[in-house]
């Protein structure tokens, strides 16, 4: 009798812990359904001492804040070859990139061996071209580079796609005619103070923080871009056009030609519209809080969205931003 009573009273236990298990796994469904249902994403940005990287933590905080189911991080790449290809093979749900390289990707050339399924979703600000030296060292334009130790930029960055264009427009081979490394931004700025190179090329925005950094410890010059020169590059490379960067927009340095280009969040052709749209949407109806962290958001409108040419805007972006016209 005994017996059977204890094994009552275990049933009844083994009975209640079940229930009681079933109703909390029930409750944490119905209190946390988002935790359970958002996916998690990334945005390739670049450098922690660039413009890409700032840019796309804030981008990465609106979407994750106003587009349901997602959550995104920012995550420090080498910037916008590294950041086209992830796009395409799925790591990421977006990227940050130079618009050249899109325009590469898109048609199959340059640092890509066929056709690339891209596309944009809209433009970010410009990059401007900043080839650095020291004033000290004597280089005032593009030929005085020959023979000299150089920074191209991050490998697999549109810096060094960019650097690499530019001085083969000029005639300087970067295999046989200079001693080229490739580093990134804070890298080559360093590099630059300590005398490990003689020029580095820093292709960001107006402002951009290595090159402000070093101008206030060091006297610079920034080398022009000659007119040109400029026509002979943008021939080649009509994602590119002309740019002056205003006197002291770093310190003790006058205005200078160089030549600009389009950033762009790229992504897959694989993107649903719904997901393009919901993306697009979140960040130009949320914009404001973007230009809080990043300045040179101040250029991130809808009217500037489709600054790249060649490439196609999503489907999901168009259609965003054909409502704003309705």
């Amino acid at each position: 009798m005994k017996l059977r009573t204890k094994n009552n009273k275990c049933i009844k236990l083994i009975k209640g812990k079940a229930m009681f298990y079933r109703a909390l796994a029930l409750a944490l469904l119905l209190i946390l359904p988002s935790a359970v249902q958002a996916e998690n994403y990334s945005i390739g940005t670049g450098g922690q001492s660039g413009i890409y990287y700032p840019f796309g933590g804030a981008l990465a905080k609106v979407w994750s804040d106003k587009v349901p189911d997602v959550n995104v991080k920012a995550e420090v790449t080498a910037a916008s070859v590294e950041n086209t290809i992830k796009v395409v093979r799925g790591d990421m749900i977006a990227g940050i990139a130079m618009g050249n390289v899109v325009l590469d990707a898109y048609k199959g050339e340059g640092k890509f061996r066929s056709e690339m399924p891209v596309k944009t979703l809209f433009a970010l600000y410009p990059n401007l071209v900043h080839t650095i030296a020291l004033e000290k060292s004597g280089i005032k334009s593009l030929a005085d580079l020959k023979g000299k130790r150089i920074s191209l930029g991050a490998p697999a960055s549109g810096t060094a796609v960019t650097a690499a264009a530019l001085l083969a427009s000029v005639g300087i081979d970067v295999k046989k005619d200079i001693d080229a490394v490739y580093l990134n931004y804070g890298e080559t700025t360093n590099a630059l103070a300590n005398g490990q190179i003689d020029a580095g090329f820093i292709v960001g925005g107006q402002g951009v923080g290595a090159v402000t950094q070093i101008s206030l410890t060091h006297k610079i010059n920034l080398i022009p871009v000659s007119d040109a020169e400029s026509a002979a590059f943008i021939e080649t490379n009509p994602a590119y056009s002309k740019y002056t960067i205003p006197a002291d927009v770093y310190k003790n340095v006058g205005a200078v030609s160089t030549l600009s280009v389009w950033n762009v969040v790229v992504v897959s052709a694989k993107m649903s519209d719904e997901m393009a749209y919901n993306l697009t949407k979140s960040a130009f109806e949320n914009m404001g809080e973007v230009r809080k962290v990043v300045k040179v958001a101040e250029a991130t409108t809808p009217e500037n969205a489709n600054r790249l040419a060649g490439v196609p805007l999503h489907a999901g972006a168009q259609k965003y931003l054909d409502s704003l016209s309705k």
